[in-house]
């Protein structure tokens, strides 16, 4: 039986960002399971002007090189050229990665020029920021699809709420194992100047408004209340203004409590980051699913997060971490508090070792397989 031949569309590293990350993990899953993965990669995602001189690679990384099987999102005459040289390569089946509804259009345009048998691979249905004319985006994205991979039962239950239709095949988000070798904590706290013994919290991440890095600030007032020697780490690159949360933690007192590393992280500096931390805090108001959280299990660390949309399917309460399922920095504070004094009898250990095995790269592959093969048939 020949392989299944796939034709993935997505950003790939040197992008930086979770999607990215995603997809070379997935590409190289689906390859070890026996498939054949045609990348079909990115060479820009959005104008210079909405970067505000961001950079969109890793750190030291050339720019993406341009070839016939190269998208440029704005530049809709390669969506074109793409379509094209996938209808002469014919493979099985495209795999679309989609992770806000603008890319719609490129979804319709690449299947209906291409003829080819398409499956989203859906990171989420609604966009984190309001979109004008999502709900036509959103038909439009479901009509250009033949089936949708997503990555949390939450995504599924959004989508066939709004077209109960739709083929789907829920899945999870994998766990990233550390790039590098993962220090001990007392080794990396040295390191980065960070107190032996204190309770550490770790944020990490792209700063966006629907990550509640406002509300954790200030949760933090009350948490160092109780735990005088708390302090929390802010690791990440800002889409906001970061001078904005420094006032706000001076005004909180908790100068000496909160350190801003500021910037993208690359993945080499992941795990000493990670190995800081006694748990990493998701403050989220909205959510279908997180990449932090199994970034976080990948490392051996525990989460906590509020219950907002999916997490409450990522995190385990009191077996992976510790959910707050009330809205608000008093609950957060409180749940927080908590944690650090429940977690030496929680099996916190046991239960990520459970989750690492559970939610592999190779079991996602194994699982997603089967939904292409049949989409590839049935389109046929």
């Amino acid at each position: 039986m020949k392989p299944l031949r796939i034709a993935l569309i997505s950003p790939f590293p040197p992008f930086k960002g979770g999607i990215a990350r995603f997809s070379d993990r997935l590409r190289q899953a689906l390859e070890a399971s026996g498939c054949e993965v045609v990348p079909v990669p990115f060479r820009r995602l959005w104008p210079r002007w909405l970067l505000k001189g961001r950079p969109t690679t890793e750190p030291g990384a050339e720019p993406p090189a341009s070839t016939p099987l190269c998208l440029d999102l704005m530049n809709p005459f390669t969506w074109f050229s793409v379509a094209r040289q996938l209808r002469r390569s014919r493979p099985d089946v495209l795999l679309i990665a989609c992770w806000s509804s603008l890319l719609a259009p490129l979804v319709s345009v690449v299947r209906r020029f291409s003829g080819l048998p398409t499956v989203v691979l859906l990171h989420n249905f609604t966009s984190h920021e309001s979109i004008p004319g999502e709900p036509m985006l959103k038909r439009l994205l479901v009509s250009s699809s033949d089936g949708f991979l997503t990555l949390s039962r939450s995504v599924e239950s959004e989508l066939l709420g709004f077209s109960p239709d739709a083929r789907t095949c829920p899945l999870f988000h994998p766990l990233y194992e550390p790039q590098a070798s993962l220090p001990t904590k007392t080794d990396a706290r040295r390191t980065l100047g960070l107190p032996k013994g204190a309770p550490m919290l770790l944020f990490f991440g792209y700063v966006r408004e629907y990550k509640g890095l406002d509300t954790l600030l200030e949760a933090m007032a009350g948490v160092v209340r109780e735990l005088p020697s708390a302090r929390l780490m802010v690791a990440g690159e800002f889409f906001l203004d970061s001078s904005r949360f420094r006032e706000e933690a001076r005004r909180l007192g908790l100068a000496d409590a909160v350190v801003f590393r500021e910037g993208y992280v690359p993945a080499g500096e992941v795990a000493p980051l990670m190995a800081t931390a006694d748990a990493v805090v998701l403050p989220y108001r909205s959510a279908t699913q997180s990449g932090v959280a199994p970034l976080a299990f990948g490392h051996g660390v525990p989460v906590i997060a509020c219950s907002a949309g999916g997490l409450d399917a990522q995190v385990k309460h009191g077996r992976t971490g510790w959910l707050v399922r009330k809205e608000g920095a008093e609950a957060l504070a409180d749940g927080i508090v908590q944690f650090f004094r429940e977690r030496d009898r929680l099996p916190l250990e046991e239960g990520i070792a459970e989750v690492c095995r559970k939610l592999s790269w190779q079991s996602f592959a194994e699982a997603s397989i089967p939904f292409l093969e049949r989409v590839s048939r049935r389109s046929a």
